[in-house]
């Protein structure tokens, strides 16, 4: 399986939705898809993980960079959607401790709009 992703503003954060295989293969376009969500000092964004399938340390890695970016601009980022498989994931490499999720798009959404 191949790797989509689909951006739109909403309620004044950027929406990223994700879908399929995050790896060494795909990361590429993921790390594209999210390298300027925090160009714009204290910008907010949410990636949606509903339709991932897989993630490897190469999609981690983009994952975490957007985090570190996000703190430069003093900007916020959320995850959300995390199917149980993909969610233990990011459990054992720790990252759930340093960037924070939500269950769903719209709770993400209220965070943000918050």
């Amino acid at each position: 399986m191949s790797f989509e992703h689909h951006s739109s503003d909403e309620q004044g954060a950027r929406l990223v939705q994700l879908k399929g295989r995050i790896d060494s293969a795909t990361a590429g376009a993921f790390e594209q898809a999210v390298q300027d969500l925090f160009a714009t000092p204290g910008a907010r964004a949410l990636m949606d993980f509903a339709a991932v399938d897989y993630i490897s340390s190469a999609g981690l890695r983009v994952v975490l960079m957007a985090a570190k970016r996000a703190k430069q601009a003093q900007g916020r980022l959320l995850l959300c959607g995390l199917p149980q498989h993909v969610r233990e994931v990011f459990e054992i490499s720790g990252f759930l401790k340093i960037i924070d999720s939500v269950n769903d798009r719209a709770e993400g959404l209220r965070q943000l709009a918050a």
